[in-house]
Parts: structure tokens; C-alpha cells; sequence
């Protein structure tokens, strides 16, 4: 059984969502040497997330931000933790609706998504700043 881990630091992105699957894939060619096994994904943050959509559309990207914007709006009367600014305690909560995690199987030696599915990094401040995330691949 073969285990890699790598942490990928990635650049500062504006707030909303953006495809980052090739920037996985150009960090950590280690996954070409798993036949068979999986890769998780983790974000060391609390106020950005991640998932896997669509990624040929970029008005996917558009409209999950505006929904999640409805769903957890800003400066809402019953939020108290208010001191890092009007977007942060939706932040929180949208990272924790949206999960610090993914999964992806690797099959020959790449990542095994569907046709249309990509891996976003979820920003849900107006500056984020860096974001980290902890690769790991195991397998055989």
C-alpha cells in the first residue's frame, strides 16, 4: 500500500467558488502511481470549504454563491460573533453547510470524477486570503 500526503497552499481567491482540481492534480503527481484507492481533500480552515460539481458551466459557480447567500445572508439581527466583519459569522456557517472534506477515488492512476464533476474551493469571505488543504492518497 502506497500513502502520500502533501499540503497545498493556494493562492488567494475572491470570494464565491472556484474549480481548484487542477491545481490538486499539478501538486501532487504521487496519485499517478496509485492503481487502485482514494483522496481525501481537507481544508485547515473555518470560514472557506469544499465540494465537487459541475465544472463546465461557470454560472453553476454563480448561482451556488447567490443561493448560499439567501440561505445565510449577512448581518442578520441574531448573529453575535459580529467583531471580524459582516462576512464572517456566514463564512463560518456556510463552510460548516458545505464540509471541510471530499473523497475521490483514483482508479489507474487518476482521479476518478464523473464527466462534468470538478473540485471547488468554497470562499465565503471577501478576503480569505491563502487557503491550505491537506492532500492524502492511499492505495495500491
Amino acid at each position: 500500500m502506497h500513502v502520500f500526503q502533501v499540503e497545498l497552499k493556494l493562492k488567494p481567491f475572491k470570494r464565491g467558488f472556484h474549480l481548484i482540481t487542477s491545481e490538486i492534480l499539478e501538486a501532487f503527481p504521487e496519485i499517478k502511481i496509485i492503481n487502485l484507492g482514494q483522496l481525501q481533500v481537507f481544508i485547515k480552515h473555518t470560514s472557506a470549504s469544499l465540494t465537487i460539481n459541475e465544472n463546465a458551466d461557470s454560472s453553476v459557480r454563480t448561482d451556488f454563491e447567490s443561493q448560499l447567500n439567501v440561505m445565510v445572508p449577512e448581518n442578520a439581527s441574531h448573529y453575535t460573533h459580529t467583531y471580524e466583519g459582516a462576512d464572517d459569522m456566514p463564512a463560518h456557517i456556510k463552510a460548516s453547510m458545505m464540509g471541510s472534506s471530499i473523497q475521490i477515488p483514483i482508479t489507474n492512476g487518476r482521479l476518478n470524477l464523473g464527466t462534468w464533476q470538478g473540485v471547488y474551493l468554497c470562499e465565503h469571505r471577501n478576503n480569505g486570503g491563502s487557503r491550505s488543504l491537506v492532500l492524502t492518497a492511499y492505495g495500491n
